[in-house]
């Protein structure tokens, strides 16, 4: 069974005419180890995909299932555990706390989870240092440059070893050299998790170095041959 299941999913907002559709009927399905660029123009719905594949929002009609399990028929308390465990995001802006150390700031989702424990701190040492920033453990956010928050917002998604990790616009921020950097650290982080990866991006550089690439336009989802 797919890891990642979207079934016909809609998405509509209340307006004072008629509903607001931005999402069209979206399928699409994924296994572990797969990753997938979703590219398209403003205001195509990206986002709002992106949000309700990572329970940030529930579809109008449709399902998005995870690991087989439902999160719109989930209590919020179960969904936010369900969340932190099974999902990790990494955004165009890295949303590093700046009082916070390096470290500190990627274990916030075990710290968010209870008490943190002696293996989430081992891991998130070792994340760090996997992105080459095993060095900087105690500098502060405001210390990195815009590569290594971003290094350090990529170990901070990773930490509670989510099988689905979301990218939007990951590299909007950053010059072409640390772009395809963050590029291939991202996909090379994947493979060796194998967990499903989707990224959202205006990117075409970045969107062409993933193994499956699909198109949002006017909020129907369809194989992108333009990549």
């Amino acid at each position: 069974m797919s890891q990642l299941l979207v079934d016909n999913v809609t998405k509509q907002y209340p307006t004072r005419a008629e509903p607001l559709a931005v999402l069209r009927g979206v399928s699409f399905e994924m296994s572990a180890g797969e990753n997938l660029a979703i590219v398209g123009p403003s205001g195509s719905g990206k986002s709002t995909l992106l949000n309700l594949l990572g329970t940030l929002d529930l579809p109008s009609s449709g399902r998005v299932l995870i690991e087989g399990q439902d999160p719109a028929r989930m209590a919020e308390p179960e969904l936010a555990a369900f969340r932190n465990r099974k999902i990790g995001f990494v955004f165009q802006d890295h949303y590093l706390l700046p009082q916070c150390s390096v470290l500190e700031n990627v274990l916030l989702p075990a710290i968010a989870g209870g008490p943190l424990g002696e293996e989430a701190a081992r891991r998130g040492r070792e994340l760090l240092d996997r992105v080459g920033l095993g060095g900087r453990l105690e500098h502060r956010p405001g210390e990195l440059s815009g590569g290594e928050q971003q290094r350090a917002a990529l170990a901070r998604a990773l930490l509670q070893r989510p099988v689905l990790l979301l990218a939007d616009e990951p590299t909007g921020n950053l010059d072409q050299t640390t772009a395809d950097r963050i590029g291939g650290l991202l996909l090379e982080v994947q493979q060796q998790e194998q967990m499903m990866l989707v990224v959202v991006t205006h990117s075409r550089r970045l969107a062409a170095r993933m193994s499956r690439q699909m198109e949002l336009d006017e909020g129907r989802l369809s194989r992108s041959d333009a990549v």
